[in-house]
């Protein structure tokens, strides 16, 4: 009876994890090849873009924080920052897609789009997945609840992850970029309406905050960072959570490397006369889907 009480609830979550799948793996896979193959951007733009976004990434994560206890419309719940951050999120994966100009080889406004784009993805992503992630802990509070939401979105995932399949059908890999940008705008538009219909029906289901939990209280104020640092040394001094952080860096790590890399080491390592662009796309799209077909299937195994 439990789990049949919060099925529906689980479908409307793991509806967002559909829309942001589509957004993150159509944008990791291409953006990279699109830059150095289409738009021609140097090297040195290319490493300095990427150095700038490291650095943004470590200052974007840190308002988190803050993020969660402001009292702005668009995050006084999780309901707003997802009715607000949507559309950005979205927007903000079109941005690559549509050049400013016709570039040169080498031209300098490559690398400001390339800075932008991923400066404002990053942002819009971490505002979005902080309300859905912070939905997940408020909303399910059970193991048995929790597991089967993975099940459930874990399969939603699968689904949003075919995205770089079509994607790579219709544009011949990127090599018809028309075609390209025409399927990018319909992924952003099904990824807004499945993030808002997902909020749709969580927002029946979200736990209310009253104004006092929004607020910091007195001793909060005065010693915000004296917690967090006792925090961040009592968790570090446990054995499971080093050897965790560093399995999921390595995980993160390859991943990256697959995501971003594999369609330029595959044009450079497979002549295009002995693998079609049509085989092509779909082992591009295995790559993104077998991983998750993989994931999903460990839920079946007998615990110990």
């Amino acid at each position: 009876m439990i789990l049949l009480s919060i099925k529906p609830i689980a479908w409307a979550y793991s509806m967002m994890t559909l829309g942001t799948e589509m957004l993150n793996s159509v944008f990791s896979f291409y953006y990279v090849k699109l830059f150095l193959h289409l738009y021609k951007i140097s090297e040195v733009a290319f490493y300095q873009a990427q150095m700038i976004l490291m650095i943004w990434n470590a200052l974007n994560d840190l308002t988190g924080y803050f993020h969660s206890n402001s009292q702005a419309d668009c995050c006084s719940s999780r309901h707003s920052s997802v009715l607000y951050g949507a559309p950005l999120y979205s927007i903000a994966f079109l941005l690559p897609w549509f050049p400013w100009k016709y570039y040169q080889e080498g031209d300098w406004l490559s690398g400001l789009h390339l800075v932008v784009s991923l400066c404002a993805f990053d942002s819009t992503l971490t505002f979005v997945q902080q309300a859905q992630c912070t939905l997940f802990a408020e909303s399910f509070t059970r193991h048995e609840s929790r597991r089967q939401l993975i099940k459930i979105s874990q399969m939603t995932s699968l689904v949003g992850s075919t995205s770089v399949l079509f994607c790579g059908l219709i544009s011949d890999n990127m090599e018809i970029l028309l075609n390209f940008q025409a399927v990018a705008v319909v992924i952003a538009i099904l990824a807004v309406a499945s993030l808002y219909t997902g909020m749709y029906h969580m927002n029946h289901f979200e736990p209310t905050r009253s104004p006092e939990e929004n607020l910091f209280s007195e001793s909060e104020q005065d010693l915000p960072w004296t917690s967090v640092v006792s925090l961040m040394r009592l968790i570090l001094t446990q054995k499971n959570f080093r050897l965790f952080l560093i399995m999921n860096f390595f995980q993160v790590f390859h991943l990256t490397f697959f995501n971003n890399f594999m369609m330029i080491f595959a044009d450079n390592l497979i002549p295009k006369d002995v693998l079609p662009s049509s085989i092509r796309s779909i082992m591009y799209g295995a790559g993104f889907i077998c991983p998750q077909v993989c994931d999903d299937s460990s839920f079946n195994f007998p615990q110990g």
